[in-house]
């Protein structure tokens, strides 16, 4: 249920107009920022939870299970 809130968090968020960066923040303390619609991957079916991600040198492939977080990311404090 949750993976389904954080899915449907991401596709608000990859669809708004006009787009904005944002960062998605995994349970393990990763944050990564999505700062183009292009650089995020995922089944839009919504039958699998894995997503990628492709942006500079960042490649990660997770699940919407492992993250935590979803926010805008002119809102994210530096927390290192």
């Amino acid at each position: 249920m949750r993976a389904d809130s954080i899915r449907s968090g991401i596709v608000r968020m990859v669809h708004q107009a006009p787009f904005r960066p944002f960062v998605v923040a995994l349970e393990n303390g990763d944050r990564v920022t999505i700062g183009h619609p292009e650089n995020i991957a995922f089944d839009p079916e919504g039958e699998f939870d894995d997503f990628y991600v492709i942006s500079g040198r960042v490649r990660l492939f997770s699940t919407f299970d492992a993250v935590s977080w979803v926010g805008a990311a002119d809102t994210v404090q530096d927390l290192s």
